[in-house]
């Protein structure tokens, strides 16, 4: 009797542990289970779509993400779906520019650096956007596009019957996918994104980013660096990412707070939500020369490092530009020229006298706490560092970089060599048809406000002051080096 006991117990046990193994294999499956991502032969359409490890940890399931503007289309702007935010895309592809899908048991939506580094742009309103890879987005609203996740999250109607019955429209998931939509990937998603509402109610204290910017580092601050909550504004004008070997070793970001280009962009995807242990698989394979098995960041590196500004697509009077040059070296070209004595320099701010706000959101503690984040990796970071102004950037594209200064607060490169009481107080950012006169976008009248966001220089972090380099010069002295500047 004692056998036939201890014998029932050990097939008991053994089934136990047979249905733990299936089910651990199968929660595997569907839940973790990382397929690699989608291969792009190109380097531009990896830029624009390929995976910087984001999805895992922020990724928002496929079919959710697809659905959400159909259900809660009142938490967008104006008609037109992730559109109506500056998302864009181009045809024949899946997904719209700065996004990436990659199947983590089941398929997710993250974005890339694309998302913020991607500008259009139209000569005329009539036109068809042209699209300008690795540009500073300023059409694209980010934290509008967390908003509204965030919005469709809090909203009663986020259940799996309202989300199943969308995502029925698009495509017939099988019996045990629908159950595991039902009881797990949509609650799961929705106590996901409010966990980010949570995450990030330090933003409701602070003017909202608008089209084109961002406040690129106190989500990293506080996140991830596990850094104090404090009171610092950080909007900044998106960056053009082009042509950046060449200033290896000198001056990134508008701080000029790291000074390694593989820092900036590990630490970019890091910033978006990619995780230390997807980066040390990705670095892995850093110094691979096969595209197919190459690390996904280094060919990002590679080609912002490499890729060249766009040239100016419009007519230029030539004479005009001609005249103008003689200014530009002897206003600009210190500063702004290869080789210039502070090209790609940090100018203390107590000189170029421009908003501070940026500067002091980038604490001694964050450098510190940055420096340490990857100890254990072997992509561990060193370059980070507090300084004591803002980067003198080359002004390769200046043409497609409008709003003008780190924080995006000057309209047209016409508005900044005027002083900083006749320049504009407030504009509308995010408009893409161009202002060829004055050299920036159309920021006033009903169609730039019906696209934009509006920028008011009056709010924290907003000031349109400093960088009065070239207000003292005649008027015509000043349209003779706007017109050159289109060369650039």
């Amino acid at each position: 009797m004692t056998w036939q006991l201890s014998r029932r117990k050990q097939i008991v046990i053994a089934v136990l542990v047979v249905l733990t193994a299936v089910g651990g294999l199968f929660a595997y499956n569907r839940f973790f289970r990382e397929e690699p991502p989608p291969y792009f032969a190109s380097d531009e359409e990896h830029f624009l779509y390929g995976s910087v490890g984001t999805e895992a940890e922020q990724g928002v399931p496929f079919w959710i993400w697809v659905v959400l503007p159909r259900i809660f289309p009142e938490h967008l702007p104006r008609p037109g779906g992730l559109a109506s935010i500056g998302i864009v895309g181009r045809d024949g592809h899946e997904m719209p520019i700065g996004f990436s899908k990659v199947t983590v048991g089941f398929p997710r939506v993250g974005i890339n650096c694309a998302v913020c580094h991607t500008a259009t742009f139209r000569a005329r309103a009539q036109d068809v956007p042209t699209i300008y890879p690795a540009a500073a987005s300023h059409q694209t609203g980010e934290q509008e596009y967390l908003r509204f996740l965030i919005a469709c999250a809090s909203d009663a109607r986020f259940t799996a019957d309202v989300i199943l019955a969308e995502i029925a429209k698009n495509t017939r998931l099988s019996f045990i996918d629908r159950m595991l939509y039902r009881f797990a990937i949509i609650p799961g998603t929705r106590r996901g994104i409010l966990r980010l509402r949570e995450a990030n109610s330090w933003m409701a204290s602070r003017p909202d980013w608008g089209r084109g910017r961002i406040d690129p580092f106190n989500p990293v601050k506080f996140g991830i660096l596990k850094q104090p909550v404090d009171e610092t504004i950080g909007n900044s004008d998106m960056m053009p990412l082009w042509n950046l070997k060449k200033r290896d070793g000198t001056a990134y970001h508008w701080d000029g707070l790291s000074t390694s280009l593989r820092e900036v962009v590990q630490s970019s995807a890091l910033g978006d939500g990619a995780t230390q242990k997807w980066v040390e698989r990705d670095y892995a394979r850093w110094n691979e020369t096969d595209p197919a098995r190459m690390s996904s960041l280094r060919r990002v590196m590679n080609y912002i490092g490499d890729l060249q500004a766009p040239k100016y697509p419009l007519p230029i009077d030539s004479a005009l530009a001609a005249t103008g040059e003689a200014t530009y070296k002897a206003q600009c070209a210190s500063c702004h020229d290869p080789g210039g004595a502070q090209t790609g320099q940090v100018i203390p701010v107590d000189e170029i006298k421009t908003d501070r706000h940026r500067l002091d959101m980038w604490t001694t503690g964050s450098v510190a706490a940055y420096n340490k984040y990857g100890e254990g990796y072997s992509w561990k970071f060193s370059g980070f560092r507090k300084t004591a102004g803002y980067t003198a950037v080359p002004l390769d594209g200046i043409w497609l970089t409008a709003p003008y200064l780190h924080n995006g607060s000057v309209p047209t490169l016409a508005d900044l060599l005027e002083l900083p009481e006749a320049r504009p107080k407030k504009f509308w950012r995010g408009y893409d048809v161009f202002d060829a006169e004055h050299v920036g976008f159309v920021s006033t009248g009903p169609e730039a406000e019906r696209a934009g966001t509006l920028l008011d220089v009056a709010l924290p972090g907003n000031g349109n002051a400093g960088h009065t380099y070239g207000t003292g010069l005649t008027p015509g002295e000043k349209r003779a080096l706007v017109e050159y500047l289109k060369t650039r």
